[in-house]
């Protein structure tokens, strides 16, 4: 089975969110699917804090000292692209 990206994990979680704003969902259906959103919850957490990591010591100074700098500004022409 392949491996789950940060963005499938997301789309499957706004769907259980969906699912379970609805409220046509049996009290049993309605909790092994919260029991799943946590998971995937769980699973994006530490995903955006692995990349947390990656990005800070991508911006380490000569020194190893993480150096913060403000994120460059995109355009959303670019984003778009990137998007398709």
């Amino acid at each position: 089975m392949a491996k789950k990206t940060f963005e499938q994990a997301m789309k499957q979680l706004e769907r259980i969110v969906q699912d379970l704003e609805s409220g046509d969902m049996p009290l049993e259906k309605a909790i092994k699917t919260f029991e799943e959103g946590i998971q995937l919850s769980k699973f994006c957490s530490e995903k955006l804090d692995e990349t947390e990591k990656r990005i800070t010591i991508l911006l380490q100074d000569a020194e190893g000292k993480p150096s913060e700098a403000p994120f460059p500004a995109c355009d959303d022409d670019a984003i778009s692209e990137n998007e398709n």
